[in-house]
């Protein structure tokens, strides 16, 4: 008897020429204008949330710092990330434009795939720059040099480019079955590699191995930077001290948080989560991609005194009569 690994290799080679997206699993496209609403509503503070810190940011010299740098750096992944998923999700919503061609596809699962990496990495070089902050306040400026943080930039961005580069050839090498209708708005890996007709096991192990090089390392690294960070702090002695150290953390655990927790839970749905129902899969997906870029500027307005400061202080200069 013929095994499917066997079948498949014989079949005939297919890529479609479009996928086809999904809105909302179950959801009358009727109602995708009215749910485009909240969806525009993160979709604009992200953008212009993070947009204003990097104003803010360049045009104020005393945030001309490594904390700030960093911050610049997030908010640039999630204008990233908003911008992968934008056309696509509004597409839909808006237009029920639904379809993608498969080469496009493969182009924006690549960058969202990217931009993700690249946000879990700038989460950790945010966590060593508090760990440095608390641990090494009178070194700090000593050891995070514009030199040291250009290498730390560059190496980000040469992790995330080179870890996933191989995964667009992977998914292109496949057969692809009749079926060309996808989970999400966007492209996922997991849901491109789903619709092939061959033996994914490699894809499948690849985008493991990603995952864990990745989000995985930084995750744990993070995790032992914070326990670095409170060994520190309760070395400091006083309460007042050791809330103060704390507060400065505050915004980047936040962050963290409503990265991480998303980005898990939507892993953990993909592999194992057969059962699962799809509205659940789609909603875990757009937490991930759409409320973190849109909720990371709140938060740090809202919890650092100098971006608050130079926030109004641009405010006022634009108020001024000329």
């Amino acid at each position: 008897m013929e095994t499917p690994s066997a079948s498949a290799s014989n079949a005939t080679f297919y890529q479609p020429p479009v996928f086809f997206m999904t809105g909302i699993p179950g959801m009358d496209k009727d109602l995708h204008k009215a749910i485009s609403i909240p969806f525009c509503l993160f979709y604009f503070t992200a953008l212009l949330g993070n947009s204003t810190i990097l104003f803010v940011v360049k045009r104020t010299p005393s945030l001309h710092e490594p904390m700030y740098f960093f911050l610049s750096m997030l908010a640039t992944t999630d204008l990233a990330l908003v911008l992968c998923t934008l056309p696509t999700t509004l597409g839909i919503f808006w237009f029920d434009i639904r379809t993608i061609g498969f080469d496009a596809c493969l182009a924006q699962m690549y960058f969202i795939h990217i931009v993700s990496v690249l946000e879990s990495s700038v989460l950790l070089a945010m966590a060593f720059d508090r760990f440095v902050a608390i641990s090494r306040p009178l070194r700090y400026k000593a050891i995070l040099t514009k030199a040291t943080l250009l290498k730390i930039g560059l190496a980000i961005l040469g992790r995330a480019a080179v870890s996933l580069l191989p995964i667009p050839f992977l998914l292109k090498r496949l057969t692809y079955c009749s079926s060309n209708r996808l989970a999400h708005s966007f492209c996922f890996h997991s849901d491109i590699m789903k619709l092939a007709c061959a033996d994914i096991s490699v894809n499948v192990t690849y985008g493991l191995v990603v995952i864990l090089s990745t989000a995985g390392v930084d995750s744990v690294f993070i995790v032992l930077s914070y326990v670095l960070i409170i060994r520190t702090i309760v070395k400091l002695g006083t309460k007042r001290k050791c809330l103060k150290a704390l507060n400065t953390c505050a915004s980047h655990i936040c962050a963290v948080l409503i990265f991480f927790i998303p980005m898990i839970s939507l892993s953990i749905i993909h592999r194992f989560g057969k059962n699962t129902p799809p509205i659940v899969s789609s909603i875990v997906a757009y937490i991930y991609l759409i409320v973190p870029p849109a909720l990371n500027p709140i938060i740090y307005s809202i919890k650092s005194k100098q971006i608050r400061k130079a926030l109004q202080k641009s405010l006022l200069w634009k108020m001024d009569p000329v």
